[in-house]
């Protein structure tokens, strides 16, 4: 069973923190509660694992925007949005982060997001050793209606999706008084579809809808994981470390094949009988050697300086059983160009699980095949989309 934890956050670490655990497998909620502030979101690090979060933030601290572009307009036209939106801000521009959303037409949706509070919401997860991935106000994560309105309460707060880029979110009493204002000003009745047990007042300008009735953040946990905004871009936007930490593995399972080939030098070799070809054997082990680590620029004694760079690299959590699978895995990897995130070995079964991002779903499949025709069982776990890129979770067996 695969999980997803998502969190829903106040404005401020001292506001109450809702949250669930979501089962993308069985389609059902695993676990859910709320904290009364973020200090205790670390009591969640368990739960999530090595996986990333999905964090919702509040709508009354975003602001959503279509802003009309220039016929053709290129993507470099984007940088000027901040500027054409100067005289809609309260603050100055440079202390304001401008998220892109969907473009239709010449319309651009924009989300404007303080940057402080953008990194104190990062800086709440990172404290609780939780990976965030994706990002976004709460009020995108309710069902979009083809006509009307989206409406759920959560706590004391009320949640309104007006449309694709529009919401309001704030306490409920203040909430039903600018919902029923608003209704009043229109010429006919305003459809609202209730996602929750709130009884909406009598009025002739409201038409109540109401929807099967869930938990809330089980409304806003679908609506969140399906959905392809995310604040977290630019500067903002989740370091892929995976490319470092796939290079490292590289670099031991090229050694792991050098250690391979001298055991095979120790072993098969008669010194007076194959002489040249030891030689070649031997100048071949130093090439991959330099190869793999060109800042040793001296080489006294190969094996030696091998089972040294060896110990170093298992000191990072690495064993030779699972040097040797990745030297396996190596042709896989590379014709597929997934990138394993994080990676868990497994002795005791001969297992190896990891997060893996790839372009496309057909590289993972692609991966999986190849390793497969090296005898490897895989075993694919939830797959979902990240921006340019989706994440997925492997077991490999030997």
């Amino acid at each position: 069973m695969t999980e997803q934890l998502i969190v829903r956050l106040g404005a401020t670490p001292q506001e109450p923190v809702q949250w669930l655990v979501w089962s993308n497998t069985e389609q059902d909620i695993i676990a859910s509660g709320e904290f009364a502030d973020a200090s205790q979101l670390s009591s969640l690090k368990d739960r999530a694992g090595s996986r990333p979060v999905t964090a919702l933030v509040p709508a009354s601290d975003v602001l959503l925007h279509w802003v009309t572009m220039p016929a053709k307009a290129s993507r470099k036209a984007l940088t000027a949005i901040p500027y054409m939106l100067e005289d809609e801000l309260c603050s100055d521009i440079e202390s304001q982060f401008f998220a892109m959303g969907p473009r239709q037409g010449n319309q651009q949706a924009v989300a404007v997001v303080n940057k402080e509070s953008l990194q104190q919401w990062l800086t709440t997860l990172q404290s609780a050793e939780l990976i965030c991935h994706k990002l976004l106000p709460d009020v995108l994560a309710l069902p979009v209606q083809q006509q009307g309105w989206a409406l759920l309460q959560i706590g004391e707060q009320l949640l309104i999706r007006q449309d694709q880029w529009k919401g309001m979110q704030g306490e409920a009493s203040w909430m039903m008084d600018a919902l029923l204002h608003h209704a009043k000003q229109l010429s006919e009745p305003l459809p609202i579809a209730n996602y929750s047990s709130l009884s909406l007042p009598d009025s002739p300008n409201l038409l109540q809808q109401a929807e099967p009735l869930e938990m809330p953040m089980k409304v806003l946990a679908q609506g969140a994981l399906a959905s392809q905004f995310n604040l977290l871009q630019g500067e903002f936007k989740p370091k892929r470390q995976q490319q470092g930490q796939w290079q490292k593995w590289r670099l031991a399972a090229i050694l792991a094949a050098v250690a391979l080939t001298t055991s095979l030098i120790d072993k098969g070799i008669q010194a007076n009988q194959l002489a040249n070809q030891r030689e070649q054997l031997e100048t071949q082990i130093e090439a991959e050697f330099k190869r793999a680590f060109p800042e040793v620029r001296r080489i006294v004694n190969v094996r030696s300086q091998m089972k040294q760079k060896l110990s170093e690299l298992q000191q990072g959590g690495g064993s030779t059983s699972m040097l040797v699978m990745l030297s396996q895995l190596s042709p896989a990897f590379a014709q597929s160009k997934v990138l394993p995130q994080t990676l868990k070995f497994d002795s005791k079964r001969a297992e190896l699980r990891m997060q893996a991002t790839a372009d496309n779903f057909e590289a993972l499949e692609q991966f999986r095949r190849l390793a497969q025709g090296q005898g490897f069982s895989v075993e694919q776990g939830a797959i979902n989309n990240t921006d340019n890129q989706v994440v997925g979770s492997l077991s490999v067996r030997s």
